[in-house]
């Protein structure tokens, strides 16, 4: 019920919209002023996914007069958003209701392609920013491709350049609207922000979409999750995890019930948000006394390690630059590797022998990534623990890459938040066989690097001399020659 100001929609939880389905309801309710379907009648429609959104005028003597009706269309050329009808009067209203709907539905249904086991799950991305819209785009890009590493249908990226971020939707209602119509028309379930969004923007967002929200920063996390292999791996990624959720705990039960309150319990008890809150803690707690077991255990390696003084030698860079491909060219491995972002999580070490009876261990460390989730850095403190031991660092950049500069800088920017700017660091410019002869002859003039290609142990020569008159200031050009040889054999 309502007046002639609106109507309040109530609660729809209990029904689910699902992928190409709609919510199986319509809303018809009366224009008082012979106006025409209004722009919130159709944002309602499109939000709450509703069957149909119909008005039926009504005159001063109480007389229904003309209808009329809108539901949403299917993704078409011309980019209509949905169909609105009037007709005269009720007695010329002639439509199968039912067919129309169930029309609509098989459309929608063939847009997602079926429910085969091979299909991925489909996602829309959204970049809201006050920025150019150009480096949006940018960031846009990179986020499909951690969206690709976690196995998602990306289907469609909208960028939106705002003055002011909305507290609540970081956008306004009507590009939001147009969003969920761009989610019903290609059968998706969720949208991914490249923002970092709070609790309550999550449950605002979800509350009025009615679809699965996330970031960039959970993102991240999900991809973790699916690529730890190790003990220690899994460990950390579900701290980071526990870490994430915490904040972002919410009952659902509006009663607020108190479940261990009773007989001999002193006071009313807790809540059940209490109760997960409590559950998280005591879980992150257990899982920091396991990591500092494992820290322990690496401790003691280090030791052993340290009493040979082997010299240490650590692998770091934006992840997908080719860390793991030089490691398996250099001491001939056969570490995971993939063209994918963060297609390897678990650090590797490996031995790298020289001549003169001479050996240093290679580490091969975890991808940074811009905006790398603070939970994610805590988590793997004991990981990257291994770089305060190096002697070297091998900054590897995708020398190929058009944001070469901005990841340089990002992870020289996480090096810096470790506090290990003070180590040696070699850049080592990767997959320089993409580059042209021009391109690559620039790039030796401009960046104080070593170019390299991964795959061709051929183009090793300068690395290697510059790891040796680092590690060994005093070692004779012979030798570089000598381990150039042995890695082509």
């Amino acid at each position: 019920m309502g007046d002639h100001r609106g109507i309040l929609i109530p609660g729809l939880g209990r029904f689910r919209l699902g992928t190409g389905r709609l919510i199986g309801l319509r809303c018809i309710h009366t224009h008082l002023h012979s106006e025409p379907l209004s722009n919130e009648d159709l944002t309602d429609l499109v939000l709450t996914g509703l069957d149909l959104m119909a008005s039926v005028e009504v005159g001063d003597m109480g007389i229904p007069g003309p209808i009329s009706y809108a539901h949403i269309l299917p993704k078409n050329n011309a980019n209509e958003k949905w169909s609105i009808t009037r007709v005269p009067d009720m007695g010329q209203l002639h439509l199968d209701f039912r067919a129309l709907i169930r029309s609509l539905e098989d459309e929608l249904a063939r847009t997602d392609g079926g429910l085969s086991l091979e299909s991925r799950e489909r996602a829309v991305l959204v970049g809201v920013g006050k920025g150019a819209t150009g480096k949006s785009r940018e960031s846009l890009a990179e986020l499909q491709e951690l969206a690709r590493s976690n196995n998602l249908e990306v289907v469609g990226r909208v960028v939106q350049r705002v003055k002011e971020k909305n507290p609540r939707f970081l956008m306004g209602k009507g590009k939001l609207t147009d969003l969920v119509l761009r989610c019903l028309q290609t059968g998706s379930n969720l949208m991914i922000f490249d923002n970092e969004l709070a609790p309550a923007q999550v449950k605002s967002l979800t509350d009025q979409t009615d679809l699965k929200i996330i970031d960039r920063s959970q993102l991240i996390l999900d991809i973790f999750a699916r690529r730890a292999v190790t003990r220690e791996g899994k460990i950390q990624v579900e701290l980071a995890q526990l870490r994430y959720l915490l904040p972002r705990l919410a009952t659902k039960n509006t009663a607020m019930s108190r479940l261990t309150g009773g007989i001999g319990g002193r006071g009313p008890g807790e809540t059940k948000l209490e109760i997960n809150r409590r559950r998280v803690r005591e879980r992150i707690a257990r899982l920091n006394r396991e990591l500092e077991k494992i820290k322990k255990q690496r401790e003691e390696r280090r030791r052993l390690r340290n009493a040979r003084r082997l010299p240490i030698i650590s692998i770091v860079g934006y992840t997908n630059a080719g860390k793991s491909t030089l490691l398996n060219s250099l001491t001939k491995s056969r570490v995971h590797v993939e063209n994918r972002l963060f297609a390897t999580l678990d650090p590797s070490s490996r031995r790298l022998r020289f001549p003169r009876e001479r050996e240093v261990i290679i580490t091969d460390t975890v991808g940074f990534i811009r905006d790398l989730p603070k939970y994610l850095l805590e988590a793997f403190a004991a990981t990257l623990e291994e770089l305060y031991d190096a002697d070297l660092l091998l900054h590897v950049v995708d020398a190929s890459s058009p944001r070469m500069e901005e990841q340089i800088a990002a992870v020289e920017g996480i090096l810096t938040k470790l506090k290990l700017h003070h180590i040696r660091t070699l850049l080592v410019l990767n997959k320089c066989d993409r580059l042209e002869t021009q391109e690559r002859a620039a790039l030796a003039q401009g960046e104080e690097g070593v170019l390299i290609s991964a795959k061709d142990p051929g183009t090793f020569s300068g690395l290697l001399q510059e790891m040796e008159q680092i590690i060994w200031p005093r070692s004779s050009s012979p030798v570089i020659s000598t381990v150039r040889h042995s890695l082509e054999q």
